[in-house]
């Protein structure tokens, strides 16, 4: 099945040094690499450190949080971050779900 669904993380970073996030970003893609249930395809940090995003695509999106969860929810910076699941292709109608994610 292809790698049609996608995990969007949308997140404020606002720390100065970036290896936090680059840590993080090791960690992401080495368990979607691990889990065989997707793909990590990368990030985005603002050239100020104020936000960034993680993009991960797979079969099944839930599945694919599901393997990711715990390394995000184990890294203060991802609260309150947005989290959304796209069910299909980036496309005009694809059914999509978000929510906060709160670590407190």
């Amino acid at each position: 099945m292809a790698n049609e669904q996608a995990v969007i993380i949308e997140f404020n970073y606002g720390l100065e040094e970036d290896e936090p996030f680059y840590v993080l970003s090791d960690k992401l893609r080495v368990v979607v690499e691990e889990s065989g249930l997707g793909e990590y395809d990368g990030h985005e940090i603002a050239m100020d450190n104020s936000d960034g995003s993680f993009y991960l695509y797979g079969p099944d999106a839930k599945k694919l949080y599901e393997v990711i969860r715990k390394t995000i929810e184990e890294t203060p910076f991802m609260n309150g971050a947005n989290i959304r699941f796209r069910f299909g292709p980036p496309k005009t109608g694809v059914k999509e779900i978000s929510f906060i994610l709160n670590l407190n």
